[in-house]
């Protein structure tokens, strides 16, 4: 079954809905976002979290140390890369945390260095789809992001990703609400994946 991540939580009210939803994942962004936490606000947020459902730190660019320490106190279970992360920081990040990482790469890209893949549009969380016919034949499982919603998930589940990462698709004026993100998940939950 095709997995699913909910991506920008700030808010406990954002916790609440997922709490009752039950995605696999939720994201917390430490990158310039609209939806940006800090460290303190996710610790807040993830001893509000369901058990089952596992964190995922999204950042662009930072201090491996700095994502260390948030995997080490157990905030963050795994670790989304958007920058320009190259094979060294990976091997650095794989030395610090035993957790497992996402890296977003350009269709023609392969990052031995990390345990997924990530596709998604130019401006993550914007809303932009990305295009999935660039999506190469891939022996490593991905997670496809990039504009989706309940609209066009079912056809997105097509490319057969491990996991459809979503964000501004599941949002009414910026906020994430509770009927969106349910819809979503019914569409994903309907084909099982």
């Amino acid at each position: 079954m095709t997995k699913i991540k909910i991506c920008g939580l700030f808010r406990e009210a954002d916790i609440e809905m997922v709490n009752m939803l039950q995605p696999e994942y939720i994201g917390f962004v430490f990158a310039k976002s609209p939806r940006r936490v800090t460290a303190e606000t996710a610790r807040c947020l993830k001893r509000l979290l369901s058990p089952n459902i596992q964190t995922v730190g999204v950042f662009v660019n930072e201090d491996a140390h700095q994502v260390a320490d948030l995997v080490h106190e157990g905030v963050i279970d795994m670790v989304q890369l958007h920058g320009d992360e190259d094979d060294g920081y990976l091997q650095e990040l794989k030395s610090l945390v035993s957790v497992p990482i996402i890296k977003k790469v350009a269709p023609d890209a392969d990052c031995e260095g990390t345990d997924y893949l990530l596709f998604d549009g130019a401006s993550p969380g914007s809303g932009e789809t990305f295009d999935w016919e660039l999506i190469p034949p891939s022996q490593k499982e991905y997670f496809l992001a990039g504009g989706l919603n309940s609209g066009n998930v079912l056809a997105a589940l097509s490319k057969k990703p491990y996991a459809v990462d979503v964000s501004s698709g599941v949002e009414v004026d910026g906020m994430k609400d509770f009927g969106e993100m349910k819809k979503f998940m019914e569409r994903v939950r309907s084909v099982g994946g």
